[in-house]
């Protein structure tokens, strides 16, 4: 088994790593390939811990190199999906997490700030200086071990450490979708509309909008984006090539479309992100603030049947600025129920 140092060093190298790029990352001397670093730290893991003995002689070892590993990636993978529209920073423990808005343009108009309070609601309130505290909360992803599994020696701590990083990621991403949604209602009029369908003439008026204040783009679910269908005298055949092939069309009118992943309840009942909504920023306008702080905190708890549930624990805000230079569009005939109607 590779000492601490070592085993640190591949934990943060896997954490670091890119599993899409067919890329030879180095590791001590030697090259390897992502699925290869992978394996290699799974083989450590199942080693420090594979099985119940193990695993309670060397879980405080275990627990720190998942604590810093999620400390590594985890502010990383959240910068990767919303860098288009979102600052993302990290702050010491106890720091307060200050954002600086340069107002620009909107220095002399109305700038509103949304930000999660306290019992998870989202509070508004007026920006009248360059500055945004957001306000911290708790993220958590956990994942479950049963005793036979110890003793069968069928445990995988980088299958499980990958189980509690989705599920924080999953939580952050609702967390922003929430704040979006909230921050719509502090638009003026001309900034928002709320209509049955996809209204091609209001949508344009809305881009035009947001476009006096740089280069708009637009984001939105899939659901919406299959909705935007330009009037057939604009639609060329590679666009309704890429209609066919894709679902949507990716640049609107010489506006780019990004499409923000969908999920839905482990149910399947319920879609997490609101279809109907499509939010329209211009070139540079980061709206989301999304802040962590201090060190990630992974504890063990025992249940009645003698499995064990690993719960990591991380503090992150998020806030919302918004300003005249953002427009969205809500198509009501979009709904989060996703039930199959009998």
């Amino acid at each position: 088994m590779m000492e601490f140092k070592d085993l640190r060093e591949l934990t943060l190298a896997v954490a670091r790593a890119d599993a899409s790029k067919p890329t030879a990352y180095s590791f001590g001397e030697n090259s390897y390939s992502y699925s290869d670093l992978q394996e290699t730290l799974r083989a450590e893991l199942n080693e420090l811990a594979g099985d119940f003995n193990s695993y309670r002689r060397n879980q405080i070892i275990l627990f720190q190199l998942m604590e810093e590993a999620i400390d590594e990636v985890l502010p990383k993978m959240v910068m990767d999906r919303y860098m288009d529209f979102a600052d993302v920073k990290t702050f010491k423990q106890g720091s307060k997490a200050i954002f600086t808005q340069p107002l620009g343009r909107n220095r002399a108009k109305k700038n509103f700030v949304t930000r999660v309070g306290l019992a998870g609601i989202y509070e508004v309130f007026k920006l009248d200086k360059t500055t945004i505290e957001v306000q911290m909360t708790a993220v958590g992803g956990a994942a479950q071990v049963g005793l036979e599994e110890f003793l069968d020696r069928h445990v995988d701590f980088s299958e499980m450490f990958n189980i509690i990083l989705i599920g924080m990621d999953q939580a952050i991403y609702e967390e922003v979708a929430k704040a979006l949604e909230a921050m719509v209602a502090n638009f003026n009029a001309n900034n928002k509309v709320v209509t049955a369908g996809f209204n091609e003439a209001k949508f344009d008026q809305l881009i035009a909008t947001a476009e006096a204040y740089g280069p708009a783009t637009i984001y939105c679910t899939f659901e919406f984006a299959a909705t935007m269908i330009p009037s057939d005298a604009r639609m060329s055949d590679a666009h309704k090539n890429e209609l066919w092939s894709t679902g949507y069309i990716g640049n609107y009118k010489g506006h780019r479309v990004v499409v923000l992943p969908q999920s839905v309840t482990e149910d399947n009942a319920e879609k997490i992100v609101d279809p109907a909504w499509a939010y329209i920023f211009p070139g540079g306008a980061k709206p989301v603030k999304l802040a962590f702080e201090g060190q990630t905190v992974i504890e063990e708890f025992k249940n009645a049947d003698r499995s064990r549930d690993i719960h990591a624990y991380k503090k992150f805000g998020v806030a919302t600025f918004a300003t005249n230079a953002m427009a969205a569009y809500k198509n009501t005939s979009l709904v989060k129920d996703n039930s199959i109607a009998n």
